[in-house]
């Protein structure tokens, strides 16, 4: 990334960062500058997740607070993340009308990982995600190894888990990223 585009994003980040200061009380833009400053893979996957309108930000969803969190917050799961199934498993078991790509591989591409179904929760609390779409979440292994995944969307004011096969896909259900600098 060259000098240009790193500052384009930061500038992007920042101002995003200080729109929403409610996802992130108690937390200095400087702060979390001089941890991406020192940190081009971060730099790369947040770019990925812009680049693919995710519109990430730092969120407080509990955890490390040696660390900074970023997840994507855009209102709807992000558009070029759809129409996929859940992981590599799932799209090699397709036989016909494959989609072009697994949930977990493009988060694994883009060097973040998907959501966890508390670090969804967490999120929803800050603010309403996911009306009229849905999203993967990190899927327990014993649920996936019976070929299943799980998924959340927020209707009627309520988070709700659902399980679908995980080879299929759907043009409303993408995944969230998370991505802790």
């Amino acid at each position: 990334m060259d000098t240009t585009e790193r500052d384009a994003l930061l500038h992007t980040l920042e101002v995003r960062f200080q729109r929403n200061t409610h996802r992130h009380p108690d937390v200095a833009w400087s702060a979390v500058r001089a941890k991406l400053d020192g940190n081009p893979a971060a730099l790369r996957a947040l770019r990925e997740m812009e680049a693919t309108g995710g519109e990430p930000d730092v969120v407080s969803l509990g955890g490390d607070v040696d660390s900074f969190t970023f997840c994507d917050c855009a209102a709807e799961s992000p558009l070029s993340r759809r129409s996929c199934c859940y992981d590599q498993e799932a799209l090699d078991s397709r036989k016909e009308n494959k989609p072009a790509n697994s949930a977990v591989a493009m988060a694994g591409g883009m060097g973040i990982t998907l959501l966890t179904e508390a670090e969804y929760r967490a999120l929803q609390a800050l603010g309403a995600f996911d009306l009229k779409t849905s999203s993967w979440i990190s899927t327990p292994a014993n649920i996936r190894a019976l070929g299943g995944a799980l998924f959340c969307d927020r209707r009627y004011d309520t988070v709700f888990v659902y399980h679908n096969g995980a080879s299929s896909y759907y043009a409303a259900r993408g995944f969230r990223g998370v991505l802790r600098v």
